[in-house]
């Protein structure tokens, strides 16, 4: 299924017009979801034999990155989905899968979420604040609380992960909990500035216990190598690159259309003719046209198990961080040339604006990524 076909553009001026009123009641995008099941979506990562549209990470970036055109909040939650789906996939690819239910189970109609961000846990999936308690049976009850749990009103399996401290040595477990587990709780917490239909609440987890064939990770505290870790890392930080890429490409869009429409009173001539508005438009081209091929190709390489070895982890982080800055400077390029009206709520630059904000947030963040490489090309820090 080619990108037309799965996202036709009928399809996507839909999700454009509904993604105002999401925006404005701060509502989960109950209609867009159901069209994405509709589309087998949900389950791109899947193998055509198995049910799915046999997808690899480049097509699936391709996918994001146009339904972000459209609707970034959307695009950024189903990101997470995505994200558990594609883990599966690259971990079978290179001869792991313990994690193969994840995609039969998104065939059967099943929708994954992430719940794994903390607050002040800037370890991210190197060490967690949430208690992992073993029960005795191979099963684990989890204590702590969770923020930015995309799809808070959708997910039937929720992932997470927390810190078994009853042995010798601290060990970090993930697990998979489904929705009619007892022992959690879902805030209604989401008033934010941007990627309000996103509905990434905050879930708090009191004891809920993961039953051991869904506990599928231990792995020590800090950073490790562990194929797990790699998978989610590529996944993540591509999807969501993918994301604030295509919300760049669509600013880009709205600027072009704006300039040629608006008139200047001096000249009477469109404002495409304005040498200072011709200049912003070009830079924002210009950084944009960087982005798609270093999306592309970082995708490709993850499809084509390409060794880059310890350059992997900049090349990922890089690609994140290039994503949601050049796409915040975009944004703000083409709100300068748009006028006045772009300022009003309801202006979609204007959302584009407030959505944009979010891409710093996300890990890895701009600290955290510039660490990353420079430790990768330095060396790290002596004590």
């Amino acid at each position: 299924m080619d990108l037309q076909e799965l996202l036709p553009d009928e399809l996507l001026e839909r999700f454009r017009v509904r993604a105002k009123g999401y925006d404005e009641r701060n509502e989960f995008f109950h209609e867009d979801f159901a069209e994405l099941k509709d589309q087998g979506y949900l389950r791109m990562f899947a193998a055509t034999h198995d049910g799915g549209l046999g997808f690899g990470l480049e097509q699936a970036a391709a996918a994001q990155r146009r339904l972000a055109t459209a609707a970034p909040a959307t695009a950024l939650a189903i990101n997470m989905h995505l994200v558990w789906t594609g883990v599966a996939h690259l971990l079978a690819q290179r001869g792991d899968n313990s994690l193969h239910y994840v995609l039969t189970e998104a065939v059967a109609g099943e929708v994954f979420a992430f719940g794994n961000s903390e607050a002040g846990n800037d370890s991210v999936l190197f060490d967690s604040n949430t208690v992992a308690a073993p029960q005795g049976d191979g099963s684990y009850s989890f204590t702590g609380t969770k923020i930015f749990t995309s799809l808070s009103p959708a997910w039937t399996r929720l992932g997470i992960f927390g810190k078994d401290s009853s042995g010798e040595e601290a060990v970090l477990v993930h697990a998979f909990i489904t929705r009619e587990t007892p022992g959690y709780t879902i805030k209604d917490d989401w008033n934010t500035l941007g990627m309000r239909a996103s509905q990434s609440n905050t879930t708090v987890l009191d004891g809920v216990v993961a039953p051991a064939d869904r506990v599928f990770r231990k792995l020590s505290v800090g950073p490790n190598a562990d194929p797990l870790i790699f998978s989610i890392f590529a996944c993540f930080e591509t999807l969501l690159a993918a994301v604030y890429t295509g919300l760049g490409e669509r600013a880009l869009q709205l600027g072009v259309e704006t300039v040629h429409k608006r008139k200047s009173k001096k000249s009477g001539k469109s404002y495409a003719q304005d040498p200072d508005i011709r200049w912003r438009i070009a830079d924002a081209a210009l950084a944009m046209d960087g982005l798609y091929p270093q999306l592309e190709s970082v995708a490709r390489d993850v499809d084509n198990l390409v060794n880059h070895g310890s350059q992997w982890f900049p090349k990922m982080v890089g690609l994140k961080v290039r994503a949601t800055e050049t796409a915040r400077t975009v944004v703000d390029l083409i709100i300068r040339v748009s006028g006045g009206s772009s300022y009003f709520a309801g202006n979609e630059l204007g959302r584009l604006y407030r959505d944009v904000l979010a891409g710093m947030f996300h890990p890895s963040d701009d600290e955290s990524a510039h660490s990353t490489i420079a430790n990768a090309w330095l060396g790290p820090l002596e004590d």
